[in-house]
């Protein structure tokens, strides 16, 4: 009887090993592999009237966009250049079987410390669309983020008209201060942070922020032609609206998930929200404003309520001509 349950008992240890052994040679390796190199660098950034250092990757801000398609296994080194702590998070990325590569400091990984180095590896299993990356330590993601797009397996249509093209635009804020230290001093005062300096598209200000007349993002666009914007909210703080001037917006993507297609005139993403909308270039030739601002509710509390401008400007228009405004909320 002692010998048979020994046996039984080996047996089904056996059994449970060979389980495990099953299990992980289930763990997603993805059907092809992206490398990425990303350095955490400090870069002199000259930006309404005042050059400062900011901290970014590759000297990139924006950062780097991370392309892959769906399945795919992403192995991103990072390299900390920087005197800071820091981390990079694949916001949306669902991290199956990878929790140790998702990025939030003391959480699932110690900070990449000066002159250290950490590799990231994870794999896109099911799915696609429009994700985010940024920093997560301290304040960093104030300058440190960026795009990820996830294409469709080959041969996989899109759900909705195929674009012309495609483009990124990132909603940011910018502020004139050193964004560690002011971190610390909204924890030392127990208070709100405060309010923005600008706002930015794609790291551009707008022609309404001062010596911001040339720092402006523009999309030049061809009449007829209908394109996929991919919309990202990487704001520290803000929930921000989005519009162009007289032209709709349809959506077709929320957070990297397809959508029953939705036409507005306007849209608002959150912080670390994604929308991809389609939008067709049927108005005459002109230029016309992509606008950005600000969508807060609560009472008495101090925002940056001037917006970021940026110009989606048809092929034929004047170069000097003055783009028709965006229709943004009322502040009230």
């Amino acid at each position: 009887m002692a010998n048979f349950i020994i046996s039984f008992t080996l047996w089904v240890s056996l059994l449970f090993c060979a389980q495990i052994v099953h299990v992980i040679a289930q763990w997603p390796g993805g059907t092809s592999t992206r490398f990425y190199e990303f350095k955490v660098q400090t870069t002199r950034t000259t930006k309404l009237c005042n050059t400062k250092d900011i901290v970014t990757i590759n000297g990139m801000f924006p950062g780097p966009v991370v392309y892959a398609q769906e399945d795919d296994r992403v192995i991103v080194k990072v390299t900390n250049e920087t005197p800071y702590n820091a981390t990079i998070h694949w916001h949306g990325v669902r991290q199956i079987l990878s929790c140790w590569s998702d990025g939030p400091s003391y959480i699932t990984q110690c900070p990449i410390q000066a002159g250290q180095t950490f590799t990231y590896e994870f794999t896109l299993v099911q799915q696609k669309g429009t994700l985010l990356w940024h920093a997560h330590f301290s304040w960093l993601r104030g300058t440190v983020y960026g795009a990820i797009v996830v294409y469709p397996k080959a041969g996989v249509p899109y759900p909705f008209t195929y674009p012309y093209e495609e483009h990124i635009i990132i909603l940011g804020e910018y502020w004139l201060r050193d964004l560690l230290q002011l971190e610390q001093a909204v924890l030392a005062s127990g208070g709100g942070p405060p309010p923005a300096d600008a706002f930015t598209i794609n790291g551009h200000p707008g022609p309404n922020y001062n010596c911001s007349n040339n720092d402006v993002y523009t999309i030049d666009v061809v009449p007829g032609k209908t394109y996929l914007l991919r919309l990202i909210n990487a704001a520290l703080n803000m929930e921000n609206f989005f519009a162009i001037a007289n032209h709709k917006l349809t959506i077709v993507e929320a957070d990297a998930e397809y959508t029953k297609p939705f036409t507005t005139d306007r849209v608002m993403l959150g912080p670390g929200q994604t929308l991809n909308v389609l939008v067709t270039a049927d108005q005459k030739i002109g230029r016309y404003s992509m606008a950005m601002g600000p969508y807060m509710s609560a009472r008495n509390v101090p925002f940056q309520n001037i917006s970021s401008v940026a110009y989606f400007q048809y092929l034929g228009a004047m170069p000097n001509s003055i783009a028709l405004p965006a229709p943004l909320p009322i502040f009230n």
